[in-house]
């Protein structure tokens, strides 16, 4: 069976497994991992989008630094109707909600760990949280990165901070959910220069 990269990139996210993007001369040896929550469907002033936002900006990190992704899928996949989606963040933002995710992965063996996310109402959804705390940071270096539509990272790299205590919490970036869609080389070239400033490339 002849497996295409974009096929395996597929088939790994839908069932929540880890991929890499392959040996890339980075400037640390530190073992690099992208932990990420992405959602597709209809967007606000997108339209209707195939592939995340973040999940664009988590490609371009790994491309560039040669980390491996672990997607996080919920078990129960959110609304692609873009009101009902809210709807739903809303109540589990509300009630502190840990909805569950397809598979898993051992974090033990990586010393840097990107987590991005969209904001949604202010914060990272909920789900990102039900992966930080199932999961021992203790001595790691955790970088957040996230979508919007004009809010930045929001504090959350600080919410990150308070859920983590363990480890170590580097400068974090944002990106607008409409440059990483519309404009790639935009998106490239603004992760390049944060990755540079993380000593990373």
């Amino acid at each position: 069976m002849n497996i295409t990269r974009r096929n395996f990139l597929k088939l790994a996210g839908t069932a929540g497994l880890l991929f890499s993007f392959g040996k890339v001369h980075a400037a640390t040896n530190e073992k690099i991992l992208i932990v990420y929550y992405s959602r597709t469907g209809e967007e606000y002033g997108l339209g209707n989008i195939t592939k995340g936002n973040t999940a664009i900006v988590a490609e371009i990190i790994a491309t560039k630094t040669g980390a491996d992704i672990f997607e996080i899928k919920p078990v129960t996949p959110y609304p692609v109707d873009y009101e009902e989606c809210k709807k739903v963040a809303s109540r589990e933002k509300a009630t502190k909600a840990r909805p569950p995710f397809v598979g898993d992965i051992d974090i033990s063996g990586y010393d840097i760990i990107f987590v991005g996310y969209p904001i949604w109402y202010g914060d990272a959804p909920q789900i990102v949280y039900t992966f930080l705390e199932g999961h021992d940071f203790g001595g790691k270096k955790i970088v957040p990165f996230c979508t919007h539509g004009g809010s930045g990272l929001s504090s959350t790299d600080q919410t990150i901070s308070l859920t983590c205590p363990t480890a170590k919490i580097l400068q974090g970036f944002e990106l607008r959910g409409a440059v990483a869609q519309n404009n790639r080389s935009q998106a490239e070239s603004v992760v390049e220069e944060k990755l540079r400033r993380l000593g990373l490339i």
